[in-house]
């Protein structure tokens, strides 16, 4: 299978998780202004959305969108889902609110609209995540271990670094847990991205665009 994806975009939650999943795949990076991939294919004929992320399957199938790949996953790497009769469909709630209101919240901030504009997705992003942060969390958004909520997440945080949004100190510590995971390491190297971490000075951050 492919991953079609976009340096520090959405698709970085997708390209996470499967590295986690121990997954094999392979990559290919899309151009979104030009909706040309590397191999100088139409990605509108790939993926008639035109946007990222679109996983490829051997069998000629497509998925796209982060909560369905994130959901497909969890489903065939149960490390990366929830135990319990409602595990799943919590899984799935986290996903929705990642997906529906806090990736949609930067889109202001990431096509330069108005100051008034940028200034308020910033408070409802700040207002969203804190919301997040309300629930009792260990290392990750629902314990001990990462699921594909956090490789969502993670991005999602990313994003309010480069903004310059206020993170609750809870998802700045799993923030950090994420960032120091060696799957997530090689999924950013392999996008060409460093980002800074606590303490540390020297990375510079480069994220793309949503």
């Amino acid at each position: 299978m492919k991953l079609y994806y976009s340096p520090g975009a959405c698709s970085l939650a997708d390209h996470i998780a499967l590295e986690e999943a121990g997954m094999p795949f392979e990559l290919e990076r899309v151009d979104l202004k030009s909706r040309t991939t590397e191999s100088g294919a139409d990605f509108t004929v790939i993926n008639p959305k035109g946007y990222v992320p679109t996983l490829v399957f051997d069998i000629d199938e497509i998925l796209t969108e982060n909560l369905a790949i994130l959901d497909w996953i969890a489903t065939r790497s149960p490390a990366l889902g929830l135990d319990g009769p409602l595990g799943r469909t919590r899984l799935l709630e986290a996903l929705a609110y990642l997906s529906s209101e806090v990736h949609k919240s930067f889109e202001p901030l990431f096509v330069g609209r108005s100051a008034e504009a940028m200034s308020s997705a910033r408070r409802i992003v700040a207002h969203r995540l804190a919301l997040l942060a309300e629930h009792p969390l260990g290392p990750y958004l629902f314990g001990p271990c990462p699921s594909v909520a956090d490789c969502y997440l993670l991005v999602m945080l990313l994003w309010a670094m480069k903004f310059g949004i206020a993170i609750p100190e809870a998802l700045l510590v799993l923030r950090e847990s994420m960032l120091g995971r060696p799957a997530v390491q090689k999924a950013m190297l392999r996008e060409g991205l460093r980002v800074q971490r606590a303490g540390d000075d020297t990375f510079q951050q480069r994220m793309g665009v949503a």
